[in-house]
């Protein structure tokens, strides 16, 4: 689809890698929210659903997101339509970037789906605390510290990649 071949950015990356960088923007405050909802509100329904829809729009945003990497032919390609394109020691730069970033991306989801997976099955509905929650809280923190570095890592690399 040649509307998804460009950016809403104006950094010439392409239209879902736009969408991308702006979901990790957004997710950091929601899934705060999410924190603040079940630690300070004690609302443990609303941060459970909040946690569930996050995971679900998470889930269908690097879906389209991966489809349209491999539509777009890979990274490398958005990368080059760079006005002023980067010579090999930065191209190098940015894939380095790319695979630290990509250490947080791919062990996020598989936190978030276990943290997700035990508490469905371990607390009851609607949710209260029992004795799966120390579990949890760890679990959870690990996840949401990922999920920051996914999201500090992958602002950077796009910073690097389209903006500097």
């Amino acid at each position: 689809m040649p509307f998804l071949q460009n950016g809403f950015l104006g950094n010439n990356s392409s239209f879902m890698l736009d969408f991308v960088v702006s979901a990790l923007v957004l997710i950091v405050p929601l899934v705060l929210f999410s924190l603040f909802l079940v630690k300070i509100k004690k609302n443990y329904t609303g941060h459970r659903n909040l946690q569930i829809l996050l995971g679900i729009v998470l889930l269908a945003a690097v879906s389209a997101f991966e489809i349209d990497m491999i539509m777009q032919g890979g990274w490398q390609e958005i990368v080059a339509k760079r006005e002023i394109p980067f010579d090999a020691t930065q191209m190098t730069e940015v894939r380095n970037i790319l695979y630290v970033h990509l250490v947080f991306a791919i062990t996020t989801p598989f936190l978030w789906v276990l943290t997700m997976f035990l508490a469905l099955k371990n607390f009851p509905s609607p949710p209260v605390p029992t004795g799966h929650s120390k579990v949890h809280k760890l679990l959870g923190w690990c996840a949401t510290i990922d999920l920051v570095m996914t999201s500090v890592t992958g602002l950077f690399w796009y910073y690097k990649a389209f903006i500097s």
